[in-house]
């Protein structure tokens, strides 16, 4: 990650660090101070590597979430195509169909129309 983001230099902490191992002091209350100023660098460090870690969690969040729904709308405009190519065949059948319908209606229209003239002329003395 580039230093802006991390915060104060890694470098600068442990050369503070560094410092105050040198400068140690016997004395009880000095210790303590400089003890006590220790855990707050680590704390300071933990504090930071954790603002680290959920800047990057997050960020990684988003990527799934965004890429899921780049893949969701790939896969919906893929079925969105497969069914218009049904419906295109399905009005294709449905059009020959009506076609084969109205040929077989007009050889039966035909049929009739020669069979009820011969029962006329039949009928006729």
């Amino acid at each position: 990650m580039p230093a802006a983001k991390m915060g104060p230099s890694p470098d600068l902490t442990l050369h503070s660090h560094h410092l105050v191992n040198v400068s140690r002091v016997n004395d009880p209350p000095v210790r303590n101070s400089q003890e006590a100023f220790m855990m707050e660098m680590r704390a300071a460090r933990m504090v930071q590597a954790a603002d680290s870690l959920l800047k990057l969690v997050s960020e990684l969040k988003q990527t799934a979430i965004f890429s899921g729904f780049a893949s969701l709308n790939d896969h919906v405009e893929q079925r969105t195509v497969e069914f218009d190519q049904l419906a295109e065949k399905t009005d294709r059948v449905l059009a020959r169909i009506g076609e084969e319908a109205a040929a077989s209606l007009t050889e039966l229209e035909s049929h009739y129309y020669i069979s009820a003239q011969k029962n006329f002329q039949s009928q006729q003395p």
